[in-house]
């Protein structure tokens, strides 16, 4: 029998890791125009969607310990069929729309570095596509790199993103914009409340974890842990990143460096050296974002071919690897260099508040077998649905490309699956 191997710590870090990937330097700038002075309550109420949610995945990965981890939890819940089948296609091309958000961030640092050093521009693109052919290669070329690159990816920008806090709310003291937090500048209760769910992508890596379970030592005292310290500790860290960087810099100069913000915002501590020592954490935590998902994004379509709800076909192997894990790389290079990165952020989304509130609803379905409380996952399931509509109401008035190609991708997921389960169904 293998012996367990991952500890609590290696937990904890496994779901910060996933959660403090990409999303906080993709989409903090994001935040800031749609909540102004309210991004840290953007950033607060999804995580508190996200921390409810995370009390079913603590009582799934008990109960139902698999390294297919979500999609594992939907099968339990519903069976496998057109359903479950469609869910999981969802979380699979979830996967992919968040490897092209961190891609985006990637290309909008790199060209942003680059200027910084006067050297020619190339364009943002070249950034974005190079940098996930070279997390395919090093996924091709071996495991082993991959989980040594994460491994220290996770430590050099979590020293560096408190580094940003410690000098930021240094600087925070009489600083001139630090009245951009009063509430006479928060947007309505709705666009706050819109800004979170935009952002809700940058919290989805807790559920990493799950996939892990099996490997976790003395697992009903250590995943429970692990769950709640990551998502816990992960809503601390961006809500004071968003108090910083709201109190430190205009809300027009935000809205000029969007996509690169964080770096922007120790600029007026640190000048250029700061401005470079973030850009620097951006370039290694999205580029170990990339690494880490496309390996995961490979395994979640693998688990699923397995389980019958996509072609067997997917079970193979390319270069000793899961087929998938070509076609989700090119798949990402097509959408990282067809969407805007709004679109991408608001489709990742809508994809995960999604399987969050199916996995809520499993947990409140399987209560009594997993030996829960039926009101949280309940509250967690009408959290992501009421947090989903707000979302797609609030967002379709300004940025209805954004909805429709969420609702594409949806409706393309549950489409293939059922034309897949027909034509299964015939050839049986």
């Amino acid at each position: 029998m293998e012996t367990k191997k991952i500890g609590l710590k290696e937990a904890i870090s496994i779901g910060i890791g996933g959660m403090v990937g990409g999303g906080i330097f993709a989409v903090l700038g994001l935040a800031v125009s749609l909540g102004k002075g309210g991004t840290p309550i953007s950033f607060l109420v999804a995580g508190i969607i996200a921390l409810i949610t995370s009390y079913s995945y603590v009582k799934l990965s008990l109960s139902y310990s698999d390294r297919g981890g979500t999609v594992k939890f939907v099968n339990q819940g519903f069976g496998k069929n057109i359903l479950s089948g469609s869910i999981n296609n969802l979380l699979w091309v979830s996967y992919i729309i968040m490897l092209a958000l961190y891609a985006s961030a990637f290309g909008s640092y790199a060209a942003n570095l680059f200027k910084l050093t006067g050297s020619t521009i190339i364009d943002i693109h070249i950034y974005e596509s190079a940098i996930v052919v070279l997390a395919s290669i090093i996924n091709y070329y071996s495991i082993k790199v991959v989980g040594k690159i994460e491994a220290y990816a996770v430590i050099i920008k979590l020293v560096i993103l408190l580094l940003f806090i410690v000098v930021g709310l240094y600087g925070l003291s009489g600083n001139t914009y630090l009245s951009q937090l009063s509430i006479q500048n928060w947007e309505p209760p709705v666009k706050i409340l819109t800004g979170g769910m935009v952002i809700f992508v940058a919290y989805e890596g807790f559920e990493l974890i799950a996939n892990a379970s099996p490997d976790i030592i003395n697992p009903k005292i250590n995943i429970p842990k692990a769950y709640y310290y990551s998502v816990i500790f992960v809503i601390l860290l961006y809500i004071i990143i968003a108090t910083i960087t709201v109190g430190s810099l205009p809300f027009s100069e935000i809205a000029t460096a969007q996509d690169y913000v964080l770096a922007e915002a120790v600029k007026p501590m640190l000048g250029k050296i700061g401005f470079t020592i973030i850009t620097i954490a951006a370039l290694i935590s999205t580029f170990s974002a990339i690494n880490a998902s496309i390996y995961g994004g490979s395994r979640v379509s693998y688990e699923i071919a397995e389980d019958d709800e996509l072609p067997h076909e997917f079970t193979g192997k390319l270069w000793n690897e899961p087929i998938g894990l070509l076609i989700t790389s090119v798949a990402t290079l097509i959408l990282v260099n067809t969407l805007k990165l709004v679109s991408i952020s608001i489709a990742g989304s809508i994809g995960f508040l999604i399987i969050f509130a199916i996995v809520n609803f499993v947990g409140y379905k399987l209560s009594k077998n997993i030996n829960g409380n039926k009101i949280i996952p309940a509250v967690g399931f009408f959290s992501c649905i009421i947090a989903l509509a707000t979302l797609i109401f609030q967002q379709y008035a300004t940025n209805s490309e954004g909805i429709l190609i969420s609702a594409g991708i949806i409706l393309v997921c549950f489409i293939l699956e059922f034309l897949y389960k027909k034509t299964e169904f015939i050839n049986w």
